[in-house]
């Protein structure tokens, strides 16, 4: 069986569209037309339209049932900004907020033409304003965890030794240190977004696929049969090969 991912997309609808266009390129060549495609989450801050994308994952999940989005950190800060009272996740640094340059927060207020340089009170009213409910109501509500064929995809990974049902949702939006230096084999194999890479990584144990596009890198696709892995380029399948 086939599965298809997709990495941290952090605003980039034209990088998003390129990668979509590669998933349906192979689903052509290979005849996997039924085969389930997820995004590992972010889908917003640091590029320039995450309002486009978000409008183009929710036009994409209503109509396409074999589409998955999973909640990154970064989507699950925006709707913590945009609730009645305004929060910071309690992973962050005392000395960040969502709105820093770091975060990129600003980049995404400013998709739905929302001036960052106001008042934090002025920019938390154009939020709620500006931003459909709707955009809100479908970040908020996207999962944290995909289960299919020997895969379990979610955003930053997990915590070893602790079931699925267990997992909090901080360390599946922020975990690195504990589970990509652990070499446990978890069963399934984790594929993950969050902590760039250069180049898509095959572990014996995990997959990372964010390869920065939030850094002017690319946005990767990648089809995954069992343990084999291939990036998707315009030119067709590229294996992956294993580390480790």
């Amino acid at each position: 069986m086939t599965i298809y991912a997709i990495g941290d997309i952090h605003g980039h609808l034209d990088l998003l569209r390129v990668a979509h266009d590669r998933v349906e390129a192979d689903r052509a060549r290979e005849g996997t037309r039924d085969a389930p495609l997820v995004h590992v989450g972010d889908l917003v801050d640091r590029g320039p339209d995450s309002r486009g994308v978000i409008a183009l994952m929710m036009a994409l999940v209503a109509q396409d049932d074999r589409v998955t989005v999973l909640k990154g950190n970064h989507d699950n800060m925006f709707v913590l900004f945009a609730q009645d009272i305004p929060t910071e996740d309690p992973h962050l640094r005392r000395d960040l907020s969502w709105l820093h340059p770091r975060l990129g927060g600003q980049d995404t207020l400013a998709s739905y033409g929302i001036d960052t340089s106001l008042p934090m009170a002025e920019v938390h009213r154009q939020t709620r304003a500006m931003v459909p409910e709707a955009h809100i109501a479908f970040l908020d509500a996207l999962p944290l965890s995909l289960v299919h064929d020997g895969v379990l995809a979610v955003h930053a990974g997990i915590r070893p030794g602790v079931p699925l049902d267990r997992q909090t949702p901080q360390d599946l939006f922020w975990i690195r240190g504990g589970f990509l230096d652990d070499v446990t084999d978890h069963g399934a194999l984790v594929v993950h977004g969050h902590t760039t890479v250069i180049n898509v990584e095959l572990h014996p144990n995990r997959l990372a696929i964010d390869t920065g596009a939030a850094y002017g890198g690319p946005l990767s696709a990648v089809a995954i049969e069992g343990r084999d892995v291939y990036l998707l380029t315009d030119a067709g399948r590229k294996p992956v090969r294993p580390l480790g």
